[in-house]
């Protein structure tokens, strides 16, 4: 999996959000809140650039106090979010 280009993570408020720039966000149009946690997530799948879920569950036990099954729910879920509003390819 990737990011789709145009997707970018900005601070809004104090908020992060993914915001859609340019072309390949035409059809977007609307703000993604995302707690700390899925931000952080959302910085280590750009770093990655093609990244998996395993990859990122690895990153998240790292980084946090978490059981290979809790990463595993939750990056599953932001991941299928991420999926359903479109900005992962």
């Amino acid at each position: 999996m990737r990011i789709k280009k145009g997707f970018v993570l900005r601070q809004v408020c104090g908020e992060n959000v993914i915001v859609g720039e340019g072309l390949g966000a035409v059809n977007f149009g609307k703000l993604l809140a995302l707690n700390e946690t899925a931000a952080w997530l959302w910085g280590q799948a750009q770093d990655l650039s093609d990244f998996t879920i395993d990859q990122l569950v690895e990153k998240l036990c790292d980084e946090y106090e978490v059981t290979t099954e809790e990463a595993k729910a939750d990056v599953t879920a932001i991941v299928n979010e991420w999926q359903q509003v479109g900005v992962i390819e």
